[in-house]
């Protein structure tokens, strides 16, 4: 199935739907609880949270201390942690260090503060590729590294998982904390992409 028109949706949506309407009709799922779900993952367990750590890091000096120290704890400060971030390392970006995750051996991610990790992320080809050439991966996927800067490669797995602290971008000095949560994205937080105005 093809898309002819801006106005119609990805034929991925359209079979979703398909197969929640089907699964109501049939009476094994209730499409409230469903949306329940879905609002759950968008809202509360997701980069909206991450972003929310990311931001109160950049404004409060103290927090960022305790985050870098000791992520899951400072997690836990706002609300978020539990299965899947046992032990969360958090690594900062600087101008002369940029941190990116991968999880070489499945895809270990920190689902409580991240969310549901990208398909890519779980990609045979990222999973290889971060390790082998990070910097020519990162260039494809949209993010140029100068050459002076130091790419370090955090491999998650079961017994930690990583989070990266993107740099503050310049010009965000009188942004209230929400303004600069609405600014980070998930992909910056797994080292990908960087936060910009």
């Amino acid at each position: 199935m093809t898309q002819d028109s801006s106005n119609e949706k990805p034929w991925q949506a359209v079979r979703t739907e398909a197969v929640e309407s089907l699964l109501v009709e049939l009476g094994v799922i209730d499409s409230t609880r469903v949306d329940e779900i879905v609002h759950h993952y968008e809202d509360k367990v997701g980069p909206k949270g991450g972003a929310r750590v990311v931001a109160r890091a950049w404004v409060d000096p103290a927090f960022k201390q305790r985050l870098l120290a000791d992520g899951l704890a400072a997690c836990a400060e706002l609300g978020l942690g539990g299965p899947e971030t046992e032990k969360l390392h958090v690594v900062e970006n600087t101008a002369t260090v940029h941190n990116a995750v991968v999880c070489t051996l499945c895809s270990c991610y920190p689902w409580p503060i991240l969310g549901i990790p990208p398909a890519w992320y779980k990609s045979s080809a990222y999973r290889s590729r971060m390790v082998r050439e990070p910097r020519r991966l990162l260039t494809e996927m949209g993010l140029i590294i100068d050459p002076s800067v130091e790419i370090r490669v955090w491999d998650s797995v079961s017994e930690i998982r990583y989070l990266v602290l993107p740099e503050r971008p310049a010009g965000s000095e009188l942004m209230s904390v929400e303004q600069l949560a609405d600014l980070v994205s998930r992909d910056a937080m797994i080292g990908v992409a960087k936060v910009s105005l």
